[in-house]
């Protein structure tokens, strides 16, 4: 067991002992371990738009060099254009409450869409976005170098125009490996880049429709292309192959 003291910067100077819960430092080669990943697969546009096929394959998914990599390509696969990977936790890996932090380098270019977040395990409260979504990490090449962080519930979403987030300039994203992390209590959901604090989510007095974050959620890795957001100013078909390299994803609990 491994206890180990963490600032949480932007917090008050606050420091709180986390112990280490959950993680993957990709010091292995080959397909990503299948005790801690699965994959969501599947071609369908997934509410969005997107013009992907997500797979399993290594061609889009693969460990080496103390790395994981997740490669949106230029190919066609099963009436889809483009393919890449969407990686999750669950049923691996499912918390309730905890500090989650993923180091990673994004992709770039006019079309991609890559994201780190987290969506519930069990669905309690229906379907989305009643039973919440975090959004720890999201990038759009047509605005490189903004990231984007997220909180959906039923109040609080994009469908509604009501959803709560914010956004904070990290110019080198796509040339720099980044910690995105989120600190998620039950309070509050503390968004950072690094040592930013740069969004906070308060718990606010009402049932799950403000706040369905006590129930357990895993985690997502994807780049999707294309898409309602990612590809509104249209896909540049040229810059693919496109990485998102991932140093290590850590889950602390106090």
């Amino acid at each position: 067991m491994i206890l180990l003291a963490i600032t949480l910067s932007g917090t008050g100077c606050r420091k709180d002992t986390y112990r280490l819960v959950w993680s993957d430092e990709f010091d292995y080669s080959g397909m990503p371990d299948t005790t801690k990943w699965g994959y969501d697969i599947g071609g369908r546009g997934w509410g969005n738009n997107e013009l992907q096929y997500y797979t399993n394959r290594t061609e889009n998914a693969r460990v080496g060099d103390g790395k994981l990599i997740i490669e949106a390509r230029k190919e066609v696969y099963d009436s889809n254009n483009y393919t890449s990977a969407r990686m999750v936790s669950r049923h691996k890996g499912d918390w309730l409450y905890g500090r989650i932090e993923v180091k990673a380098k994004l992709p770039s270019g006019v079309g991609t869409w890559p994201a780190i977040w987290m969506l519930p395990t069990d669905w309690t409260y229906g379907g989305w976005p009643e039973s919440g979504e975090i959004d720890i990490m999201e990038h759009v090449g047509f605005n490189q170098g903004f990231i984007h962080g997220t909180v959906h519930t039923g109040a609080y979403n994009h469908n509604i125009g009501t959803q709560k987030g914010a956004s904070i300039n990290v110019p080198d994203v796509s040339a720099e490996f980044h910690v995105y992390a989120a600190d998620w209590t039950p309070e509050k959901i503390d968004l950072f880049v690094d040592d930013s604090l740069y969004f906070t989510f308060p718990k606010e007095e009402g049932d799950y429709k403000v706040w369905p974050f006590d129930k357990r959620f895993h985690l997502v890795m994807n780049i999707a292309v294309g898409g309602n957001w990612g590809g509104q100013q249209g896909v540049d078909s040229t810059i693919f192959p496109q990485d998102m390299v991932v140093d290590y994803v850590r889950v602390y609990q106090r």
